[in-house]
């Protein structure tokens, strides 16, 4: 993870000020300046001047304008110095086209934070593999209306340089234990898409977070099942689980929900390493934010499981 091994004062460099640039753009699906006007007006409400990318109002057919141009903006916002943040209007699908389309020194040499989750989870891993810095697993500026005040403060919080350790209730499925190594993950369909590919992240003694969104269960199983006989389940320190939400069944009942389907996976695995359910983030109002690419530890006791930042972050 360049940038974080090299300097460990990482937070101060991507720290944004009230009066900074921030930019939103569209990597994937399209969205107009009009709906994203109420996350505008949050944004400027902080503190921050907000410029759209040219890829807002873009448009072919779902995408956010040709793949050219959404990698355009995103080179674009990136080599602005001025530019503090880069906030992703939404997900839904495209991000994954523009991985070939990057370089990598653009966003090296211009280190600042890439916001967004969902299919954004395919440029967190790129950046990550790519050792172009940290990232923010966090809500999306067309959500916004549909993300808690808790969460959102946490957002406004990690962009201005102030980390805060994350908690979640006890969970039955929970394995007790500690592990520290660097934060990987986000969607479990697009980081199962990126498996052999050069932007799989990194998972070699890594803390891995995984939620979903409207998957049939039986998927869960084959990307589960991916994960296992890949190696993957076998390498990370941890586990976090984060929502499962909205998923589908067929009409014949797959027979278990999606965190049975993790549980017994990680089970099979016949590891002794911390594993947490039931965590705050995902698609789910309370989409707590998460920094990916950063050293933490991840604690899970009988009556609570918490994820906090290595201090020499």
């Amino acid at each position: 993870m360049g940038i974080l091994a090299k300097d460990n004062k990482v937070i101060d460099r991507l720290t944004c000020h009230p009066g900074d640039l921030v930019a939103i753009v569209c990597p994937a699906r399209k969205a107009s300046a009009h709906e994203l006007q109420p996350a505008v007006s949050m944004l400027e409400n902080w503190g921050y001047r907000v410029r759209l990318g040219e890829s807002v109002g873009a448009e072919e057919h779902q995408f956010g304008g040709s793949d050219a141009l959404r990698a355009a903006d995103l080179h674009q916002q990136f080599s602005d110095p001025e530019v503090r943040a880069v906030f992703c209007a939404r997900g839904g699908y495209g991000c994954g086209r523009l991985l070939p389309l990057l370089d990598p020194q653009v966003f090296r040499q211009n280190p600042k934070w890439l916001v967004g989750f969902s299919d954004v989870t395919a440029l967190h891993a790129w950046m990550g593999i790519e050792e172009a810095g940290p990232s923010l697993h966090a809500p999306m500026p067309l959500l916004f209306d549909k993300t808690s005040q808790d969460a959102l403060k946490r957002l406004k919080d990690l962009l201005e340089g102030r980390l805060d350790k994350v908690t979640a209730p006890s969970h039955s499925f929970n394995h007790m234990g500690t592990a520290q190594g660097i934060l990987i993950g986000g969607n479990l369909s697009v980081l199962y898409s990126l498996r052999g590919t050069p932007w799989f992240p990194g998972d070699q003694g890594a803390i891995l977070f995984l939620e979903d969104l409207d998957e049939y269960l039986y998927h869960v199983d084959r990307m589960m099942l991916n994960l296992s006989i890949g190696g993957v389940l076998d390498r990370i320190a941890g586990l976090i689980v984060g929502g499962m939400t909205d998923m589908k069944d067929n009409a014949i009942p797959f027979g278990q929900s999606a965190e049975v389907i993790i549980h017994q996976w990680m089970e099979r695995t016949g590891r002794q390493m911390p594993v947490a359910f039931g965590f705050p983030a995902g698609h789910q109002v309370q989409n707590t934010p998460l920094v990916l690419g950063a050293p933490v530890s991840l604690t899970v006791q009988e009556q609570f499981s918490e994820l906090s930042y290595i201090s020499s972050f």
